[in-house]
């Protein structure tokens, strides 16, 4: 049986396991149970009730989180010419075109997000399967292939956040940090519902649930997500966990 913490047992006490919470109510609850040190992100679940095995049930897109992560996100360019000074004057913190391919091929990771504009991705596309299996390799269906650099780079710095769902039909996404206020997280959840219901395909589960917890451990977010139907929401995740088991969540529903 798992034992927890003093700490965690005081915020457990907080969260009532069958009460499905509003998400502004969840908002105001959420910094409450935060009891680490550190700044802990914040992350929603959707579970969507489809099976991404099926080409028509995907679910991919962006969304531009009206008050962003809380993260600095370092992102880096492929560009060269006019371009190249198009993103350094955006605020890329890299920017190059063979001698920056070079550099990441050597090994060179320290980034978030990579742009690259089309005319580049002849030489970034041998990058691949250093950059693909990060998640960090440049893709036209999420933006990051574009000429379109100024934009680009500005939507990811300003709180751009990718979603994708998974194998088990979940959309993970980061939504902020527990020092945000209920109004900011509210309003970022919103944010992402609407954009997961404009991507949502034709084998859409109109009964989807949300998971809105708190990260206790302090690595990069990966996961996240909204939903707009009956759902899961808000409790203190144990300190190796990634997701919120069913006991350390309370019900919720979006209002």
């Amino acid at each position: 049986m798992t034992r927890h913490g003093k700490k965690y047992r005081d915020a457990a006490k907080l969260v009532e396991p069958e009460h499905r919470y509003p998400i502004a109510e969840a908002s105001e609850l959420l910094p409450k149970v935060s009891f680490t040190k550190f700044d802990a992100t914040v992350e929603a679940h959707l579970r969507l009730g489809i099976d991404p095995r099926h080409a028509d049930q995907l679910v991919r897109g962006t969304v531009v989180l009206p008050h962003g992560t809380g993260r600095k996100i370092r992102v880096i360019v492929f560009a060269q010419g006019e371009k190249a000074q198009e993103a350094l004057r955006a605020g890329a913190d890299e920017v190059g075109a063979d001698d920056l391919v070079k550099r990441v091929d050597d090994g060179w990771l320290d980034f978030d997000v990579a742009i690259a504009t089309p005319d580049m991705m002849g030489g970034v596309g041998r990058l691949g399967k250093k950059l693909g299996p990060r998640g960090l390799m440049p893709n036209p269906k999420s933006g990051t292939v574009t000429f379109d650099i100024e934009r680009a780079v500005g939507e990811i710095k300003s709180g751009r956040v990718e979603f994708k769902v998974d194998r088990a039909g979940i959309v993970h996404v980061p939504v902020g940090k527990a020092s945000f206020t209920p109004a900011q997280l509210a309003a970022n959840v919103a944010a992402l519902v609407d954009a997961v219901n404009r991507a949502k395909p034709p084998a859409w589960d109109p009964g989807c649930e949300l998971i809105y917890h708190r990260r206790s451990q302090p690595r990069l977010p990966r996961r996240a997500a909204g939903g707009e139907a009956q759902s899961r929401t808000i409790g203190p995740a144990g300190p190796n966990n990634s997701r919120a088991r069913d006991s350390d969540v309370t019900r919720a529903r979006p209002g």
